[in-house]
């Protein structure tokens, strides 16, 4: 069921970017005169196809990874003298730049759209409020403590952990302040709070930015109650099952899960400690040896199980929504942010500040996707948001074969007043055809190594 649901939910979200992005580029040549000859949504045999009014044939396709519009173009196929004036390439320079622009813009407009959606229909998030502040690091050296509620970084509000998630990825790979405004929760004045950073987790793959800085979200007490337990995983191997409650770790007595039995098992990795749980009213004693883990260049322990989850108190939650009028600034606002930081995580990936090994193929996408969906409509919603600015991103990047190189092609014709030369354009688009397959066995081959570690 869960297989059946992550591809649903991957079907739905990517056929919706390609229909809308395709439909930019249709609607675009619709109005400047082209004839569409095919609309297509996937790629290899048609399962479905129809024909409207004007000839424009219609079809979904077997491979749902991607679609096209096909134009009437003298350089594709000899064109009737009577249609001339409907083939693409006889169009005004700015008219083909129009065209091939609108697919990317379609889909910044389905992004603000679906932003829209959600600052409406409004979400529940977590009071950005700090629990525990490890010594040493980064948050506890600029004097960051639990209780305070985080309200800013680096000028920017903050209302939620995601907010604080997104304000610190801009800042990887970088040096120098990073400014954290916080106060008191539900009361008291603001504090500045300045943390430095020296080539903050500049190459580290899979970067954890609150963990490396030290901050850590308020908790309610979790009584160490254990929900899950992974069969292949150091804690099954104990004998530890779901609904033991764990008592005590080598004699020690405990009654939090955060502050005192991941502290432990963290710091234990492949060493044998004595479980003491309680179990269907007894009291059984286990030997549990914590497998080692890589996180944030150090190794620490993990055993394969998670607590049963408790409810956040209501004092913590926040409903957050906006009436439609307003959400409007708000979704464009979100967008150009989304696309600015999409723009500013390339560069620093090319330039080496932040690991290629972050690249995500469609495995991941696929993963991400089925668990939005279960985790309701605004998390769904914002992942698809999140996707259409990512694509229409790529597909403005100056390489051939995508939308962005043949922006290049059109724009170098109109300074020139005149196409670049058949064979510029076809060295190009052979460069460009290598780079994007490179990147994709890339990103698929990253997607391979996070499924087998």
């Amino acid at each position: 069921m869960d297989l059946l649901s992550t591809l649903l939910a991957t079907v739905v979200a990517l056929g919706l970017l390609v229909t809308i992005h395709e439909y930019g580029h249709f609607w675009v040549a619709r109005r400047c005169g082209i004839k569409v000859l095919r609309f297509s949504i996937g790629f290899g045999p048609a399962l479905l196809r129809w024909h409207d009014r004007k000839g424009t044939e219609y079809a979904i396709a077997a491979i749902p990874l991607g679609g096209y519009v096909k134009m009437l173009d003298e350089r594709e196929a000899p064109v009737a003298e009577h249609e001339l004036d409907q083939a693409f390439n006889r169009k005004t320079v700015k008219q083909r730049i129009a065209v091939v622009a609108a697919g990317p813009i379609a889909n910044f407009l389905l992004a603000i759209v679906a932003f829209w959606i959600v600052a409406v229909v409004g979400f529940s998030t977590v009071a950005p409020v700090l629990g525990p502040v490890p010594a040493g690091t980064p948050a506890a050296e600029a004097g960051l403590r639990s209780g305070l509620e985080l309200t800013g970084v680096d000028g920017t509000q903050i209302r939620s952990w995601q907010d604080v998630n997104l304000q610190l990825i801009r800042r990887l790979g970088e040096s120098g302040t990073l400014e954290v405004t916080a106060k008191p929760f539900e009361s008291g004045a603001e504090t500045r709070y300045q943390l430095r950073l020296d080539d903050w987790l500049k190459g580290v793959e899979e970067p954890d930015p609150m963990a490396a800085l030290g901050l850590t979200s308020w908790q309610p007490q979790i009584p160490p109650r254990l929900g899950q337990v992974a069969s292949d995983g150091a804690a099954a191997e104990a004998g530890l099952q779901p609904g033991d409650l764990i008592l005590a770790i080598d004699g020690e007595p405990v009654s939090d899960w955060l502050t005192e039995v991941v502290p432990t098992i963290q710091a234990s990795a492949q060493q044998t400690l004595t479980i003491l749980v309680e179990r269907d009213g007894e009291q059984v004693e286990l030997a549990l040896t914590p497998r080692p883990k890589p996180a944030n260049d150090v190794v620490v322990g993990y055993v394969g199980a998670g607590v049963e989850g408790v409810e956040m108190p209501a004092h913590m939650q926040r409903q957050i929504s906006y009436n439609p009028l307003v959400a409007i600034p708000v979704a464009v606002t979100k967008t150009w942010e989304m696309t600015a930081l999409t723009l500013d995580s390339l560069k620093k990936m090319l330039t080496g500040l932040v690991s290629a090994k972050n690249l995500s193929g469609p495995i991941t996408i696929a993963k991400v996707a089925g668990a939005s969906a279960k985790s309701g409509l605004e998390s769904f919603l914002s992942f698809i948001a999140y996707l259409s600015i990512s694509l229409g991103v790529l597909n403005l990047l100056p390489i051939p074969v995508l939308d962005g190189g043949h922006l290049v092609y059109y724009v170098a014709e109109w300074i020139r007043g005149k196409p670049l030369s058949e064979r510029i354009q076809t060295w190009g688009l052979q460069i460009g055809l290598s780079l994007i397959v490179g990147v994709m066995l890339f990103a698929i081959y990253n997607d391979i190594s996070r499924l087998g570690g």
